[in-house]
C-alpha cells in the first residue's frame, strides 16, 4: 500500500509539472505573437524613430522602441534604416516574465 501511494504521489507531481510547463508555454507563444504583432505595426518608421508601449489584454504589456542605424556615409538613393526593439512583459505567479524581438526595419522621411 505505502509502495503504491508513493508511486501515485510521484506521477500527481509530474502530472501537475507538465501541466504547469504548458500553462507557461500557452503565454510565451501568445507574447512572441503579439511582440510580431507589434513589429509588423512598424515595419517601416519615420526619420524620427517610434517609442511607444501599450497592453494587450490580460495583463501582457509592450514595448516599442528604434534608433537609426549609422551606415556612414549617406546618399540619397541609400535607405534610411532603423533598429527595432519589441518587448512584451507579463507577470507570471511571482515572476516577471519578457519575451524581446529584435530587427532592422526601414525608415521614411515625411
Amino acid at each position: 500500500m505505502v509502495m503504491l501511494a508513493l508511486a501515485l504521489g510521484a506521477l500527481y507531481q509530474a502530472a501537475s509539472g507538465a501541466s504547469r510547463n504548458v500553462r507557461i508555454d500557452e503565454k510565451y507563444a501568445y507574447a512572441v505573437e503579439l511582440a510580431r504583432s507589434v513589429l509588423a505595426d512598424n515595419a517601416a518608421v519615420a526619420a524620427g524613430g517610434v517609442n511607444a508601449q501599450g497592453q494587450a489584454g490580460n495583463g501582457f504589456n509592450w514595448t516599442v522602441s528604434t534608433e537609426p542605424v549609422e551606415l556612414g556615409r549617406r546618399s540619397l538613393a541609400e535607405p534610411l534604416l532603423h533598429k527595432i526593439e519589441v518587448g512584451v512583459s507579463w507577470v507570471d505567479g511571482s515572476k516577471r516574465r519578457l519575451v524581446t524581438l529584435n530587427s532592422v526595419v526601414e525608415g521614411y522621411v515625411r
